[in-house]
């Protein structure tokens, strides 16, 4: 067949076959009514369990130290808090139900308003009955700021993954990718003493990672899942290894980085409750803002990003209209290890100072179901990053102010609503088709 031009490619998705039928009929009847019972399950906590169980008041502070504007405290009687988050629950039930009985429509939109005013609601009545009586107030400002903390490497490695599942490439090889970033930032900050050269060394680690990745899941056709699996036990080992043979004896030398300081935005960083989330924060996190932008205006605006979904929704037709599938697929997937990598440094120069074994702690697992719950695009899989990442600040936060729950089923919280969201509240997904598919150049 005839090959045509590059500047062809506009015409591509003509090209492509229709994609399934996303209705898929008409829902069973647990999964009509599935909604409006969830809802209900969380007004039915929100009263009984968190309603009866609260005392005093609970005050939150929404200003944050050394701030220059103050915002006034809220104070509300616990119990009462709970009962209304409650009460509004059960209402949203039932408004849900409706929907689902046809007496009212809700679009996509509404729908999703639904299920995040029923979380917002759900983690009030929590922190409601957690904080009520406490002398100390409640810091929402530090709540939020420690969400995007926690979140910096769930997005990068989420944004990883979308770049590399819209190429038609799995990467799970993505915590690997964080954790030989996290210790390769560690050593060439320590040795040279430069933070910019440890983010870019930790960066280049992570698209080593890639590099491995692209060779064996594209060039020899190795199945995707188990190599990724493969990788990350390697990486594991290896940096274990390292740390035990050349950390531990020479920690000051080797493993003793500095880390960057929170950079504030001027008059950005002192609006209120905002201010100091969004614009007084670490590099890395205008780093992801940017590199957000970037690759949601890339996938969706410029010529490469429709060769990169073109690639990975139908690489025969691609071909035919004279896109390189497999040199684009190596491109995507060593440019998203450097993202992972610049995550990875996060770990050592951005936070914590020092690198320890296994220290990404499953984040590159939790990073690709941010991307499924993020239905494959950027801004999606962003949101759902910060949802794990607030689950995350908020056990560490419910640990400190001595809630009657064990601190090791508070350790779990990350984990357990990874599983719940994966398993129930994503939906159906469509990834695209060739993700994970080989392509054989005929």
């Amino acid at each position: 067949m005839e090959r045509v031009s590059a500047a062809t490619a506009g015409r591509l998705p003509v090209l492509l076959p229709p994609g399934p039928a996303r209705g898929g009929g008409a829902a069973p009847w647990a999964g009509r009514f599935g909604a409006p019972a969830a809802y209900l399950v969380f007004g039915l906590v929100d009263i009984l369990v968190f309603g009866l169980h609260a005392k005093g008041d609970v005050t939150f502070s929404f200003t944050p130290e050394f701030a220059k504007v103050s915002v006034p405290n809220l104070s509300l009687a616990a119990a009462a808090t709970a009962y209304c988050c409650g009460a509004v629950t059960a209402a949203l039930a039932a408004v849900r139900l409706l929907d689902v009985l046809g007496v009212v429509a809700a679009g996509r939109v509404a729908r999703r308003v639904l299920i995040g005013a029923v979380l917002f609601l759900f983690v009030i009545a929590l922190l409601a009955w957690a904080s009520g009586g406490q002398p100390i107030p409640f810091n929402v400002v530090n709540l939020l700021s420690g969400t995007l903390s926690e979140s910096i490497p769930i997005m990068l490695g989420a944004l990883t993954a979308v770049i590399c599942s819209t190429s038609g490439v799995i990467n799970i090889a993505i915590e690997g990718q964080l954790l030989l970033g996290a210790f390769c930032a560690a050593i060439a900050t320590t040795v040279t003493g430069s933070l910019w050269l440890g983010l870019i060394c930790g960066a280049l680690a992570g698209s080593l990672v890639a590099a491995v990745l692209a060779a064996f899941a594209i060039a020899y056709r190795v199945d995707q899942v188990v190599l990724g699996v493969v990788l990350n036990t390697l990486v594991l080992g290896l940096t274990g290894y390292l740390y035990n043979a050349i950390m531990v004896p020479y920690g000051d030398t080797l493993n003793n980085p500095a880390t960057f300081n929170p950079v504030k935005i001027p008059l950005l960083g002192d609006i209120p409750i905002i201010g100091p989330v969004f614009f007084d924060a670490s590099v890395f996190l205008y780093l992801t803002y940017a590199l957000l932008l970037v690759i949601h205006f890339g996938l969706a605006r410029t010529r490469w990003g429709l060769r990169t979904r073109a690639v990975g929704e139908h690489p025969v037709a691609a071909d035919t209209v004279g896109i390189r599938v497999l040199a684009t697929r190596y491109r995507n997937v060593i440019l998203a290890g450097l993202i992972a990598g610049i995550g990875g440094a996060y770990f050592t120069v951005g936070s914590v100072g020092s690198f320890g074994p296994d220290m990404s702690s499953g984040e590159g697992y939790i990073a690709l179901a941010a991307m499924i719950f993020g239905r494959y695009t950027p801004f999606g899989a962003i949101g759902a990053a910060l949802l794990f990442g607030f689950t995350t600040q908020l056990q560490s936060i419910l640990s400190s102010i001595n809630v009657p729950i064990q601190s090791n089923l508070l350790l779990l919280t990350p984990y357990v609503v990874t599983i719940i969201v994966v398993a129930g509240l994503v939906g159906k997904v469509r990834g695209p088709r060739a993700e994970g598919i080989p392509f054989v150049k005929s």
